[in-house]
């Protein structure tokens, strides 16, 4: 999972766990402002009753009498003025119970002692509880379009300011990793970035890809110059043999002796051949702008190698579109790759087995399939017959030579997946996938 999609999930998350928690105490928290804003009401109305008690005196609402009392229609509020003790207490709201008419009904009531005409009276303004609650619901309903907006525009915010944040580091991917093809012969600029981190990780990774390069010049520097110098003194090698050979006074025996030291020359310079076409294609030393029929091109390899068949007896077939062009290719090359790995399947096949070449034509790629009914390869040995040098145990023989590794080459020269499927005793299916 990329990292923008987990921080995405845990921004997401995180704003989503607020809510429920928000959700899960907003009963409590809208009757507690619903009292708060209720307990204001009360304080307004008792300003309004002193400043009529100011403005018109007590008899304003006495009249003469000793109290004073008044209810709302519905009995939600209630207004009283009567004699005070000599009790002086601050101002008190509470929730208390008072009985009107014969019903007892619960109000939150504000008691407030004022003074009047030389006395002191107790004003009690008062509103009924069942009316506190009628305002929980809208406000419920108003914190929560006001959470789900918030939450939306900060996700939103959240997620702009990640990506522009985490941009850097999907450059260095792009840039660095994914669109690099090795050996890195390019130097791609710096990436800008404000973020010391991502600064840290571009530079890092340019110093570490620079130290291959290096490291990688060096050893494809020395293959090269190696094998050019082995080249002359195989040569001369062959030459002083081969006239040993031609003279008349050299017996049987030593002439067997020489015809084997002949053979391991051979050997080594096809080695040194092989060592020279890796490095070659190493160094970018061949064009790529040939195009090919991949159905002539198993014709021509097949010419070739038609004598191989008849020796082992064995049966070839072919499936090929006649119709499928590849472009952007090397010829030599790509006949190179599909030889070795013809050459392959008759050398490690059995007698009258058979060998089968196929295709594939995907919306992105084209696919040749070479599969035989060999000896196969063992599993432990699959990973590494790509390798150079490496010995690999097919059926009762060895193998160390370079083919199967100038053909992973080759297919890495021209962006060419090369996989293999195989068991011992059941053949091997080779897969090329050229790219479209």
């Amino acid at each position: 999972m990329k990292l923008f999609t987990k921080l995405t999930l845990f921004i997401t998350l995180s704003k989503m766990a607020v809510a429920l928690l928000f959700v899960l105490l907003l009963p409590v928290l809208t009757e507690d402002i619903a009292h708060q804003y209720n307990d204001y009401y009360l304080r307004e109305q008792k300003k309004k009753v002193l400043q009529v008690i100011r403005q018109n005196g007590i008899d304003a609402y006495l009249q003469g009498e000793e109290t004073y009392g008044s209810y709302t229609m519905l009995k939600e509020e209630y207004i009283s003025l009567e004699p005070a003790g000599k009790t002086i207490r601050p101002d008190t709201i509470a929730t208390v119970q008072r009985v009107v008419e014969g019903d007892t009904l619960t109000y939150r009531v504000l008691t407030h002692i004022l003074q009047a005409g030389h006395r002191d009276f107790l004003l009690e303004v008062g509103k009924k509880t069942t009316t506190i609650s009628q305002y929980n619901r809208p406000l419920q309903r108003m914190a929560l379009y006001v959470l789900g907006g918030l939450i939306v525009i900060t996700i939103l915010i959240d997620l702009v300011f990640t990506r522009l944040l985490l941009k850097p580091l999907g450059v260095i991917i792009q840039t660095r990793l994914l669109h690099r093809r090795f050996p890195f012969r390019e130097q791609a600029p710096p990436v800008k970035t404000s973020t010391t981190d991502f600064q840290y990780l571009d530079d890092s990774l340019v110093e570490l890809m620079d130290k291959i390069n290096e490291a990688f010049e060096k050893e494809r520097e020395f293959t090269s110059n190696a094998s050019h110098e082995l080249m002359t003194p195989v040569s001369i090698l062959q030459t002083k043999m081969e006239n040993l050979l031609e003279e008349r006074e050299t017996d049987e025996a030593l002439q067997q002796k020489i015809q084997g030291m002949m053979k391991t020359l051979k050997r080594l310079k096809k080695i040194v051949h092989s060592l020279l076409l890796i490095s070659r294609i190493e160094n970018d030393q061949f064009p790529k702008n040939d195009q090919l029929s991949p159905l002539q091109l198993v014709t021509d390899v097949m010419e070739e190698l038609s004598h191989r068949l008849e020796e082992k007896k064995l049966r070839f077939s072919m499936q090929l579109s006649s119709k499928t062009i590849l472009h952007h290719l090397n010829q030599d090359l790509i006949f190179q790759l599909v030889y070795n790995l013809l050459q392959n399947a008759i050398k490690y096949n059995r007698e009258n087995g058979s060998i089968t070449v196929t295709d594939e034509t995907r919306p992105d790629a084209y696919l040749l399939v070479i599969a035989d009914t060999g000896v196969g390869i063992p599993a432990r040995d699959v990973d590494t017959i790509f390798r150079r040098f490496r010995k690999i145990q097919r059926g009762t023989t060895e193998g160390y030579g370079l083919g199967l590794s100038i053909a992973h080459t080759i297919a890495q020269y021209h962006h060419i997946n090369i996989s293999v499927t195989t068991a011992v005793d059941q053949g091997s299916t080779f897969t090329l996938r050229f790219p479209l």
